[in-house]
């Protein structure tokens, strides 16, 4: 993945998400998993503190081991049982049906195939499970479009493979599943960071 990619971005990553208006934003994306949960980009465990009692155990999907091993205080002071199972969201060793909801936050931006990821997180859910996600992405003004688009490049580039212009309830419906909740927003800031700042939160389930 080269140096950068390796070294430098996952300490950016978690610098630039470990807020406490991001947090608040974890606490309601979180809100509502129960049971056997897997975590897809789980990077250094931010969502940990906001997982309910509920929750019986998190195996998590992480790339990046530099990641993994910041998590490490976080993942020992978790009550919830963490697992790293797997490195790459788009071929997971959990079996079918084993998993009672997916959880993935800021990551489906930067997998290489988002499609094939959801593909997964579909198998891997039980009957009645649900995908919680908290992603940026593609905007609906069509300036702050022309920005993400004019920017995906570079930001490709500088931030591991993160893409701008993907909508994550748009990839969801591609891939099978219903959105039956979903908000959307700008983080707080300056209009500049706008490219950077649409997010969405949401819930959605697979069709039968």
């Amino acid at each position: 993945m080269g140096w950068w990619t390796e070294r430098v971005v996952p300490r950016l990553t978690h610098a630039t998400l470990d807020n406490p208006v991001v947090a608040g934003y974890r606490a309601r994306v979180c809100a509502g998993l129960s049971g056997d949960v897997v975590e897809i980009g789980f990077g250094t465990g931010l969502n940990l503190p906001h997982l309910p009692t509920a929750v019986r155990s998190l195996a998590a999907v992480e790339p990046s081991d530099l990641a993994w091993e910041l998590a490490a205080e976080a993942v020992a002071a978790s009550p919830v049982p963490v697992t790293r199972t797997d490195r790459r969201a788009e071929s997971l060793s959990l079996d079918d049906a084993s998993v009672d909801a997916v959880l993935v936050t800021f990551s489906l931006c930067t997998v290489q195939d988002p499609a094939a990821v959801l593909r997964q997180a579909r198998r891997v859910l039980r009957p009645g499970g649900r995908l919680h996600f908290l992603e940026h992405g593609l905007s609906p003004d069509e300036e702050v479009q022309r920005w993400q688009r004019r920017l995906n490049p570079l930001q490709g580039r500088l931030a591991g493979g993160c893409h701008l212009t993907r909508w994550t309830p748009d990839l969801l419906e591609a891939a099978g599943f219903a959105v039956p909740e979903v908000e959307s927003w700008y983080l707080p800031g300056p209009h500049l960071s706008r490219p950077w700042g649409y997010v969405c939160r949401g819930r959605a389930e697979p069709l039968s």
